[in-house]
């Protein structure tokens, strides 16, 4: 049901866009690199830009220490009057972040990074160009402008909303998920709204309903105590790379699956619902293949190429290495190989046990006069998914189709968002993930972009997105 409201809010969207543009100017002008030492005080400020901004529109905001960099937490308490008559009160999480890759290699930028410009892209669209416009700034900005808007035009809001924007993203995952820990009670809620993905296409939105998780490890093997001269040992002396190498090799079969034992424990192939949803969506796996250089698909047989990433684990060798590498030969079996590796998991797979069953592989495979060490990087996350059906993602499809005149896509995604399997295990709440982001935004690269176009139409989606909140909140 559309309301007189929604139009006087997307109006004043409209009518404040130019101060709406400013406001994410000066945010962008922080070069709060979150990876950096030498950006701390630059992601504080960042930090304390936003608390101010959130206070001003009426917001309990405070910037919190983690072990990492510090968190933006801003919390909106309906007035007590408008409570009284509404039906329920929902709590409402949004999810963002301030920090920013490096902007290195400086010269490859049209302007410099931290001094955002409008100009035209490569397709005549109008785009501001700055690091961070894209990942994670500019899509930030579109729910505060939003909710600003919102209360602007309604004078309040009739639902708990509480913004968490954190400056980790982009390096480490732990000190998030320490703070989710320690903060359960305050910040559970009712659903988390995630704006760190994109469109379809410029012209068609998309809803992120399942995300790979992630595991990396390095393995070395040893096997003579030094380098050896291949003249006088080549032959009965073992060599790692040959080791590694036939290791790595056997971890497939010829279909494409993996063979680790126990890797598969706990997928579930995607329904047929779903499967029948995934052939409507407008994919060309040429194309996708092509963009790449590529023709051939090599994944598991039987899954079309958006099944493989979209829904099925992978295992796979990032890099490889050992002996000599320098210019012209040196005739040795080396001492060591290593490689390192990375397996993206689908929902049902604990990443803990996809480790150890790694690791249990690797060493029934080892020979005689051969030892293996492990290394970890970085946190474990799971894959998560949240039902096509599902009440939240109705929503957020009503008011895409609204704002943009297409359904949206409703897409999983391969990569990862550790956010979303914290909120899923700490705070027991589903994510639905709304993004304005472009292919060709150019994100950790130089000339990162994000369209003008899509910074209005995300403001104006997410103020939509509050409408279908707020129609459920209050008593007919």
């Amino acid at each position: 049901m559309k309301t007189q409201r929604i139009d006087r809010v997307l109006d004043r969207i409209d009518g404040g866009f130019p101060a709406s543009m400013e406001r994410l100017f000066e945010l962008l002008r922080f070069p709060s690199i979150g990876t950096d030492p030498a950006h701390a005080a630059d992601c504080r400020a960042a930090a304390e830009w936003l608390k101010g901004t959130l206070a001003r529109m009426g917001f309990a905001a405070s910037v919190e220490q983690t072990t990492g960099r510090p968190l933006v937490l801003a919390r909106y308490e309906p007035p007590e009057s408008v409570v009284k008559g509404l039906r329920h009160v929902p709590h409402v999480l949004f999810y963002g972040h301030y920090d920013v890759q490096p902007a290195d290699p400086h010269d490859l930028w049209t302007t410099p990074a931290f001094s955002p410009h409008v100009r035209p892209g490569k397709d005549g669209r109008d785009c501001i160009y700055a690091r961070g416009a894209s990942d994670d700034k500019g899509q930030v900005m579109t729910f505060v402008e939003a909710s600003r808007a919102w209360l602007e035009i309604a004078g309040s809001l009739p639902f708990r909303l509480t913004m968490l924007i954190e400056g980790d993203e982009e390096g480490d995952a732990g000190p998030l998920d320490d703070f989710l820990v320690r903060n359960k009670s305050r910040l559970k809620g009712d659903v988390a709204l995630v704006c760190d993905t994109g469109l379809w296409d410029p012209k068609t939105p998309m809803i992120v309903s399942s995300l790979r998780g992630c595991i990396c490890e390095d393995v070395t093997i040893t096997g003579p105590r030094i380098d050896l001269h291949s003249g006088y040992f080549g032959g009965p002396a073992i060599n790692p790379i040959k080791v590694l190498s036939r290791i790595l090799d056997g971890m497939h079969d010829r279909n494409g699956r993996v063979t680790i034992p126990g890797f598969y424990d706990g997928v579930k192939a995607p329904n047929a619902a779903t499967r029948k949803a995934w052939k409507k969506v407008p994919f060309e796996e040429k194309a996708f293949l092509a963009n790449a250089g590529l023709k051939t698909s090599v994944g598991e047989k039987d899954y079309s190429v958006l099944e493989q990433v979209w829904a099925r684990p992978t295992a796979e060798v990032n890099g490889i290495w050992g002996g000599y590498m320098g210019a012209g030969s040196k005739t040795v079996l080396p001492a060591q190989a290593s490689a390192k590796l990375s397996f993206r998991l689908v929902q049902g797979q604990d990443p803990r046990k996809v480790r150890k069953a790694f690791q249990a592989y690797v060493r029934s495979k080892l020979p005689k006069d051969c030892k293996v060490t492990f290394e970890t990087y970085g946190g474990d996350s799971a894959g998560v998914a949240i039902a096509q059906d599902s009440h939240w993602i109705s929503k957020a499809r009503k008011a895409l189709v609204d704002e943009w005149g297409v359904a949206p896509v409703v897409a999983g995604e391969g990569g990862s968002i550790p956010v979303v399997e914290s909120f899923a295990r700490h705070l027991k709440v589903d994510s639905v993930l709304i993004g304005f982001a472009n292919a060709d935004d150019a994100i950790h690269s130089p000339d990162e972009k994000y369209d003008v176009e899509s910074y209005r139409k995300g403001i104006r989606s997410w103020a939509r997105m509050i409408e279908e909140i707020v129609l459920e909140t209050e008593k007919p």
